[in-house]
Parts: C-alpha cells; structure tokens; sequence
C-alpha cells in the first residue's frame, strides 16, 4: 500500500471533521501520522489488514455481484458462518425483536469480542444498521474499507479516547494540539448526531464505556465504590439523545464473559459469552436521572450502569 499521506498544517485547519474523514477513507490520509501519532497508527496496521482481508473475502467469494441487496445480504450471511465457527460466543437471553432503539453498553477485556458482538446482532437483530464509535488508531487501519464494511450493515466512525489522546502528548499551545483537540470535540458531535438519527429509526449503537480495552468493568475498587469518578460516557450520551422527547431508545448493560487464559487479541477458536443485563428503559432513565432540567450529565447513572454489567459477571471482572 502506498504510504499514508498527512496533512499541512493550512490544509488542516481549514478541513471540517467530515472532510477529514472523508480524506481517510478515500484518499489514503493519516490524521494520526500528522499529528505525530505515527507509532498509535502501526501499532493497529497488521489487525486492520487482517480485518480487510476477511471483509474482501466475504464480498469476493458471496453473489450475485450483479444485485447490490442481494449481494449485501450473502456477504453478512457468510460473515455469520465463518466467525461462528473461527470466533464463537454465546449470546442466549439478547434481545430478537425490539420496537425502540437500542443503545449497548459492554465492558472491553480485548479485542475479541467485537468479532462476537458482530456475529451477535446480524445474527438475531435483523438487518438495520449496527454503529460503532471506533477510537482512531483503530479507525485508520479500517477506513480504506469503510464501503464495504457499511454494506456489511456496519457504521463505523473516529473518536479520540481519553486514553488515545494521552498517548498522542500532543504539546499545548501548538498547532497540532489546538487542531487534535478540535477535531476530537467535532468527532463527538459527528457520533453524537448519527446516534440520534440511528436510534430514532430503531437502530443499534455498541459502546464499550471504558473507552478503551480494560480487563475490569470498573477500572478500580474506589471506582466500584463509588469514590472515584468515572467517564461519563453513557450519561453524556444520555443527556444528548433524551434532549428529544420523542426518542424512545433504551440502554441495555452487556457483560462480555472472555474465555480462560484470554488475550488482548482476537482470541480465535476460544468461546466468549454476551449477557445481556436488566435493560433500562427509556421511561426508567427520564424518571430517576433527570433530576434538573438541563443536565450536563446524569449522576448515579454511569455507576449503575456499569454495577448491571458486573452484576453479570465473576468478582475478578468488577474493578
């Protein structure tokens, strides 16, 4: 492949969010590698050009290629075979059949079980599309993709995680600094508005709260407890979608189960379970949550989320 091209800086600072993404998928641009990331982008190459080549050999071997739904339809039906068989999981007890959007929350021990969460909705959940808000590192190795992996009923688009842009020591004050962090807080509002037109047509959103692969749903005891703030994510994410009184999407709490002796990695050949925790209504969130009538974020409602996925699972997972 040729080697990624990055912005200038005058190029940067003139490019909305969407036309930087844009660059990345099509045009074989690095925000990372121009914001001096370069070590975050290869350190996902050999993932992302494994996950390409499985997405080419679902399309390049599925028909007819000369009807788009139909071709679509092969190419998610043999996505379904394989990873059963080279990444099983369980999923007894998710939810089939769902009148409101669904937001899915699940703690992030590796990379595996996305493969599982993949096989999971286009197994049981239908045909609307799944979104995912993929951190950036991750999102670069993807995007020359993005087509194929949206007809595979797959969204995908950047964010900038906490842990991410730590890593990045962008310096405060330089150009690089003040356009990454533009570009983060924009890569949000992107996220945020396409949840809020995806839900509201009945669509499903996964989001690992955690904001990035952690073994624990809790990243420490005094986080458990209580003692510790936690990312917001899902309260923020709340706050945004509920500011509609007509969005009617609910939260469901997922516990990922790895296998023994798991790795960071995909995990192939070795056995995940998905758990689906006590849902949590739209109605239930507006009641208990809202407590004034503009919130920034909804207090108690991260921790409890977060104690629904642990509830599920092993103490050694909690914190």
């Amino acid at each position: 492949m040729a080697k990624k091209k990055t912005f200038t800086q005058k190029e940067l600072a003139s490019l909305s969010a969407e036309a930087v993404i844009d660059k990345i998928q099509h045009e074989n641009y690095s925000l990372l590698a121009t914001l001096g990331a370069e070590d975050l982008r290869k350190e996902m190459v050999p993932v992302g050009k494994a996950c390409n080549a499985a997405i080419n050999y679902f399309f390049g071997t599925t028909g007819p290629k000369n009807d788009t739904e139909a071709h679509n339809k092969a190419a998610r039906r043999k996505l379904v075979r394989v990873l059963s068989k080279i990444t099983p999981g369980s999923y007894r007890g998710m939810p089939k059949d769902r009148k409101n959007g669904l937001v899915i929350g699940f703690n992030h021990p590796s990379l595996g079980e996305i493969a599982r969460i993949l096989t999971m909705k286009i197994d049981i959940m239908g045909d609307s599309p799944m979104y995912f808000p993929v951190n950036l590192p991750w999102y670069e190795s993807l995007a020359p993709n993005y087509d194929r992996i949206k007809r595979l009923g797959i969204i995908i688009t950047p964010t900038i995680t906490p842990a991410t842009w730590s890593k990045m020591g962008l310096k405060e004050g330089t150009w690089r600094y003040e356009q990454g962090d533009r570009l983060k807080r924009e890569f949000r509002d992107i996220y945020t508005n396409l949840s809020h037109d995806a839900l509201k047509k009945g669509g499903v959103i996964f989001v690992a709260p955690s904001a990035t692969r952690q073994a624990t749903v809790f990243k420490s005891e005094q986080a458990y407890k209580g003692d510790e703030e936690i990312i917001p994510t899902m309260s923020m994410l709340a706050v945004k979608l509920y500011t509609d009184p007509e969005m009617k999407c609910d939260f469901l709490p997922m516990a990922v189960m790895p296998p023994k002796n798991y790795k960071r990695s995909l995990n192939f050949y070795k056995k995940y379970r998905l758990i689906p925790g006590k849902v949590m209504t739209a109605d239930y969130i507006r009641d208990k949550y809202f407590k004034t009538k503009n919130p920034k974020r909804l207090e108690g409602f991260d921790h409890d989320f977060h104690q629904r996925i642990a509830d599920e699972l092993p103490k050694e997972f909690w914190y």
